[in-house]
């Protein structure tokens, strides 16, 4: 979809209230969407104008509007790809990517539409499988890092609601992980739901394996649990 032909951000609201009237329709309750991410690099292959803006104060205006538009059709949003996309040269579902951003250069960009939306009250972000090393000193995707999701997600910007990864077979994850591998990890840094594994049999294997082995406690997968479960409830709550 391209958000980025939206005009302001009463189309973005419209757009929103329009997606989520069909959804709900079908029987939906969330939609995987706004993408947050703000298009500042020409040369991004996979973000364009599924961006919102070039600019991010455009950019989260809209996005804030579009999760307006969702919630009054009874549609729950999610922000994508925390944290950001929009100035990687490489397209995830195909390879490797990242950002060379430092925090502070994230802070002035990247993060002013997620800012946007948690102050907003978003209850669902997505990660991106994005190497940050600046950010977090190494070449792990973002879903995998821990400073990522728990020091700069959590801690500092005090998102509590979920996070779900992007998809986890696409390239950038599982040409380099397997799918147990994977799914462990994206737990450990803080994730509450694993998206699409390549393979799900494996994945759930690895779980339990971490969870027998004592890699992941049953605290940890509890409170992800009660997380999603919470949400659950407040989808069914009356509008």
């Amino acid at each position: 979809p391209a958000m980025g032909l939206l005009h302001d951000a009463a189309e973005a609201e419209a757009a929103g209230l329009f997606i989520g009237r069909y959804l709900k329709e079908y029987g939906f309750d969330v939609d995987l969407a706004p993408v947050a991410d703000v298009n500042s690099n020409p040369a991004n292959p996979v973000i364009g104008t599924r961006s919102f803006s070039s600019d991010p104060d455009s950019a989260a205006e809209r996005c804030t509007a579009f999760l307006r538009g969702l919630r009054r059709s009874g549609i729950e949003g999610c922000l994508k790809h925390f944290p950001g996309h929009g100035d990687t040269s490489t397209d995830s579902h195909l390879g490797q990517a990242e950002s060379l951003k430092s925090w502070e250069e994230m802070l002035g960009c990247e993060m002013i539409p997620f800012r946007a939306g948690i102050a907003d009250g978003v209850r669902l972000i997505m990660t991106a499988h994005i190497g940050t090393p600046n950010v977090n000193g190494g070449d792990l995707p973002a879903t995998m890092s821990e400073v990522i999701l728990r020091q700069k997600l959590r801690t500092e910007l005090g998102y509590r609601g979920l996070i779900i990864t992007d998809g986890m077979g696409m390239k950038a994850v599982s040409e380099r992980w397997e799918p147990s591998q994977a799914a462990v990890s994206a737990i450990k840094a803080g994730a509450d739901l694993i998206l699409c594994p390549k393979d799900y049999p494996s994945a759930f294997e690895g779980v339990m394996s971490a969870l027998d082995s004592g890699e992941i406690t049953m605290e940890r997968l509890d409170s992800s649990v009660l997380a999603i479960l919470k949400f659950k409830a407040l989808l069914r709550m009356p509008q």
